[in-house]
């Protein structure tokens, strides 16, 4: 017998492997940078788990892939799917590349860490008061949350646009998302309706793959899966 949830459509969000400053904590915005060693390992590594036909991930399921426009970002879409794993999405998956899931603006903490930027915020006579926070603060001469906050919308709008219709199973209607850290933390907020300054303690490592969907197969209702079981891939 199905789940009562089987069919549903599904959001899947896909950090980009590991870089030399995402290693270090620094801060990666806009600056280009290649995937490490490892941190391809790390995307190859989800790949073969749940990257396939049966599985978690299936291509057959899958009706567009979002990708942030940083190359760590179009590096880890292409482990996912390539790289000799023979799955890349079916000619009916529409791919684009998107703004909408650029990581974070970080302006002048670009390349800093986080104590860093606690240090010139301090030397510009900010943060008396109070810590920085990123989801309230925003960053100086970069992004503010509620300039975040709408791109976000702008691109979830789109997602219900498409799964609306399909709540059921009725097409293939999946969904993937190839971003950065801040980003998809902050997409989740938003999919849940929440203010980004939510105080909503989200982690998600390099490579890894987390799962939005809706419950009672409503588009009222999104949610955030948090445990699924792992579909047997067949053998036949």
């Amino acid at each position: 017998m199905k789940d009562k949830d089987s069919g549903t459509p599904r959001v899947f969000l896909v950090r980009h492997g590991q870089t030399e400053w995402s290693q270090n904590g620094r801060y990666t915005g806009k600056t280009e940078l290649d995937l490490t060693a490892e941190g391809r390992q790390q995307v190859l590594g989800s790949a073969q788990v749940i990257v396939g036909t049966g599985r978690l991930i299936d291509p057959a399921k899958l009706a567009c892939v979002f990708i942030s426009p940083r190359q760590r970002a179009q590096q880890t879409f292409h482990l996912l799917f390539g790289e000799g794993m023979s799955q890349a999405p079916a000619d009916k998956v529409h791919v684009t590349t998107t703004s909408d899931l650029a990581e974070w603006d970080y302006g002048a903490y670009e390349g800093l860490t986080t104590h860093e930027i606690h240090a010139l915020r301090r030397e510009h006579g900010l943060d008396s008061d109070r810590q920085w926070d990123i989801w309230e603060d925003g960053c100086e001469d970069g992004e503010s949350a509620e300039a975040v906050t709408a791109r976000l919308d702008t691109l979830i709008g789109k997602i219900h646009d498409l799964q609306g219709p399909n709540m059921h199973g009725e097409q293939a209607c999946d969904v993937i998302l190839i971003s950065h850290g801040h980003l998809l933390r902050g997409f989740i907020k938003r999919w849940l309706r929440y203010p980004l300054d939510m105080p909503l303690s989200l982690m998600l490592e390099p490579g890894g793959i987390g799962v939005l969907s809706y419950q009672h197969h409503n588009i009222q209702e999104p949610a955030l899966m948090v445990g699924m079981a792992f579909p047997l891939k067949s053998h036949s």
